[in-house]
């Protein structure tokens, strides 16, 4: 089978595999669609994500969808849930899988990812979704699960503001579930104008200095976006950081935080979302087709990597 893997920064090679063989537990997927993250192009730009450094040829990729090849739900099309939780520590048996001490995640540390033809993965990871969501609308679940998970821990009310400071994919679809939660209005920042214009087609408003919000997300990883939500948010709000920097740091003012007297919650992923975020897409409440703006084979997943770095677009999805 055609595997890709990373060898460094911003080397991807690609490799002739045998196809890998289902444990017990698992099914063999023929991958057909795979997304790239802003995670994975730390990985590509970076070899390495925090603390989580490359150590051998690496497949990256944890946003994807494809058919199950093997076993009795042959022919099923399934989306994957990239995480894959013990079941056994304290947090999974407290309900919190997706803070498991023995996660293992698609695409990071040792764990090889979707950027290839066949993975074998657990069947309790395999959600089904229907004919009529592409395989593209079924990358596109993975973020969506993120972006619920991001909301949920915000606890809106009906009747809320909420600033969205930066607006790549996740922000975009952040900006669809704050709606959908209540949010009276939505306020968005991004210093590119493409995706602004997104946030704008998508319901939100130009933040300006002096606003005030109720929660604010913050989906960029930029110090800038961090120090505007701190600054955006009213006496007593919630700032949720859901952005991941690139040198491993975040800050903000502390005397703001403080003297106003801040909730601050850190997205970690997600945790049973992915019934809910197939159900919204396919009612047609959340928009996730139109954020799919590019597409190569994955022949060519040097130059959807390149192009991704430099934020043209905004999802871009490698077939495979």
């Amino acid at each position: 089978m055609k595997v890709i893997r990373l060898h460094g920064p911003k080397d991807l090679r690609l490799h002739d595999e045998p196809e890998p063989e289902p444990g017990p537990g698992e099914a063999l997927v023929r991958v057909q669609a795979a997304g790239i993250c802003g995670s994975d192009l730390h990985w590509f730009g970076e070899a390495g994500i925090g603390d989580a450094r490359l150590s051998r040829p690496l497949v990256l990729g944890h946003e994807f969808a494809g058919v199950i090849a093997s076993g009795p739900r042959q022919g099923e099309r399934v989306a994957v849930d990239p995480a894959i939780p013990c079941h056994a520590c304290e947090y999974c048996l407290q309900g919190n899988p997706n803070l498991c001490e023995h996660l293992r995640f698609a695409g990071h540390g040792i764990e090889d990812g979707a950027l290839r033809e066949f993975i074998a993965w657990p069947e309790e990871c395999l959600f089904p979704f229907p004919e009529t969501l592409s395989q593209a609308d079924g990358v596109m679940l993975e973020p969506l699960g993120v972006a619920i998970h991001a909301v949920d821990l915000a606890h809106l009310r009906a009747g809320m503001t909420v600033g969205v400071f930066g607006c790549g994919p996740i922000g975009l679809l952040a900006i669809q579930i704050a709606q959908l939660a209540g949010a009276n209005r939505v306020f968005a920042t991004e210093p590119l104008p493409h995706r602004m214009q997104a946030a704008h087609r998508l319901g939100a408003q130009d933040w300006l200095p002096g606003q005030t919000v109720d929660v604010a997300f913050e989906v960029a990883g930029e110090s800038a976006a961090v120090e505007t939500a701190f600054s955006a948010v009213k006496p007593g709000g919630k700032v949720i950081l859901a952005g991941i920097p690139s040198d491993d740091r975040t800050s903000f003012t502390a005397s703001v935080a403080r003297r106003k007297g801040l909730t601050i919650k850190m997205v970690r992923r997600m945790k049973f979302t992915y019934p809910r975020a197939i159900q919204l897409v396919e009612r047609g409440m959340v928009d996730v087709r139109s954020l799919v703006t590019q597409r190569f084979p994955l022949e060519q997943a040097q130059q959807a990597f390149t192009l991704a770095q430099q934020r043209e677009g905004l999802k871009i999805v490698i077939d495979i």
